[in-house]
């Protein structure tokens, strides 16, 4: 098996050091006694515009707008796993992450079969689920297993530092980063002696003809 895995975990919040980073520095902790590298970018306090549908990634295979998804690419491109994290925003993550979600999976042309990606919401008290569902959507298109934990990957805290104080949130993130290890390893064993799983080509199905 490679000694070179690693995930990428993207910070969807604007606030440096706020809660959703105290989520992803206990899954860091984990994932670091598992041999696993850990890269964290912080994309929420940067500007990122939404896609404009104009195509230019199918002839260049990058996005148009050179800014941070285009520094990502290569590092989701080398990652065995990626954690997308979020503030929640009216029962829905921070519109600077989905932009970023956005042009980041819909630019980028290489396989992202069994990649294996999990969310993380952090909200003051509602919304999770909704968040939640909302970003897993990202990984479900594109075939990468989700990494599951003993409850809704979510933790709670309004205030800087509160979320230390979530103790099953805490524990929560624990346990998802030590699923996603195992799974991250497990697919790469698998990989090793299977290969990936065999391809068929894509067959788009329109609703309008």
């Amino acid at each position: 098996m490679s000694s070179n895995l690693n995930v990428l975990m993207i910070n969807g919040s604007p606030r440096v050091n706020g809660n959703t980073t105290i989520a992803l520095k206990e899954m860091e902790k984990v994932f670091l006694e598992n041999h696993i590298a850990v890269e964290t970018v912080q994309v929420g306090n940067k500007n990122i515009r939404g896609c404009i549908a104009c195509g230019f990634c199918f002839e260049k295979g990058k996005c148009i707008f050179d800014d941070i998804v285009n520094e990502l690419a290569p590092k989701f491109e080398k990652a065995n796993g990626l954690v997308v994290a979020s503030p929640v925003y009216y029962a829905s993550a921070n519109a600077t992450l989905i932009a970023c979600l956005d042009r980041l999976f819909y630019s980028t042309h290489f396989d992202k079969t069994m990649k294996v990606g999990a969310s993380v919401v952090c909200a003051r008290r509602g919304g999770c689920s909704s968040t939640f569902d909302e970003l897993n959507k990202y990984f479900t298109i594109a075939n990468m297993p989700i990494a599951s934990s003993q409850y809704w990957n979510s933790i709670h805290g309004r205030e800087k530092g509160q979320a230390e104080l979530d103790a099953e949130g805490m524990q929560t993130m624990r346990v998802l980063a030590r699923n996603m290890s195992f799974l991250i390893k497990s697919i790469e064993l698998g990989k090793e002696q299977f290969g990936l799983p065999e391809e068929e080509e894509w067959t788009p199905t329109h609703f309008i003809r």
